[in-house]
């Protein structure tokens, strides 16, 4: 009887591990392309309303910090000669 309470605490416990880790990843993932889409640009123009050249702006800004983090990635990998 003691063995088969400890393997359904077990499975209990491997179940919440298992939704939680997935939550969390989703989560993160939905901010990342929530970040990269400029979708916390709201409200900050005069009036209250979205400035579409701001988004615009704030999505291309982002994504060239992204092309800049890789290549100096790249660049680092060259200088050290890791490829």
């Amino acid at each position: 009887m003691r063995d088969e309470e400890r393997r359904r605490e077990s499975e209990r416990t491997l179940e919440q591990v298992q939704r939680d880790t997935e939550s969390v990843g989703r989560s993160s993932l939905t901010r990342l392309g929530n970040h990269f889409a400029a979708r916390d640009a709201h409200g900050e123009a005069e009036g209250g309303g979205t400035d579409p050249i701001e988004v615009w702006g704030r999505r291309i800004g982002r994504a060239l910090s992204l092309v800049g983090v890789v290549v100096l990635t790249w660049w680092l990998g060259v200088q050290l000669k890791w490829w």
